[in-house]
This record gives C-alpha cells, structure tokens and sequence, in this order.
C-alpha cells in the first residue's frame, strides 16, 4: 500500500503515516515512528500535511505520570477510500491541465 501511495506522489513519510493512521482507530506520534520506522521530525512533517487536507484530527493528551509534552494522538477524520479519491481527482486535475497546455501547443503550431 505505501509503495502505490508513493507512486502517487505521496512523501516515503506521508505514506507510511497515512498506513498506520489507516490500521488503528487511535495512535500517537511514537507509536507511527515506531510501526513505520520514521523520525520525529518527518511523522510531525507528515501530519502537517494531513492536517492541512483536512485528513487527520488532532488531540492532546497529558502524561499520567510525570511533566512533560502532552503526548499527541491521531486520529483519520474520513475513510481512507476518500483520501484516496482526493488524491485521483488531483491527479487527474494536473493531467487535464496538461493535455489542455499540449492541445494549445498543437494548435500554434
């Protein structure tokens, strides 16, 4: 799943967020750094991105023990079928912009 999300033009970090967001109901920042191998850094880079396509919610919650960052979960807003619907219709946006630059191409010359 992640390799097709890629080849979609999905970031290595995005995709591999996006499939831990999609196997669990609930999950932090560590637990996606831990199933997907990823740094601190791309997971919150990763989730700026979901964030922004409005895709994954958000929430804090703080240490039982301890001080401390709250730690941050995570949770897909929509299915993933949508999110994967967003991302064709995209793709096909940027590709009819394309053939419409080639036909006005075609049509100078």
């Amino acid at each position: 799943m992640v390799e097709l999300l890629r080849k979609l033009n999905l970031t290595r970090p995005i995709a591999l967020s996006l499939v831990c967001l999609a196997t669990k109901n609930e999950i932090t920042s560590r637990e996606i750094e831990m199933i997907s191998n990823l740094r601190q850094p791309e997971v919150s880079i990763a989730m700026r991105y979901l964030k922004k396509n409005s895709w994954v919610e958000i929430k804090e919650e703080k240490k039982s023990l301890g001080k401390g960052r709250p730690i941050k979960l995570y949770k897909l807003t929509v299915p993933l079928e949508n999110i994967i619907q967003s991302i064709e219709h995209e793709i096909i946006t940027e590709k009819e912009c394309v053939l419409e630059d080639i036909q006005r191409l075609k049509e100078l010359t």
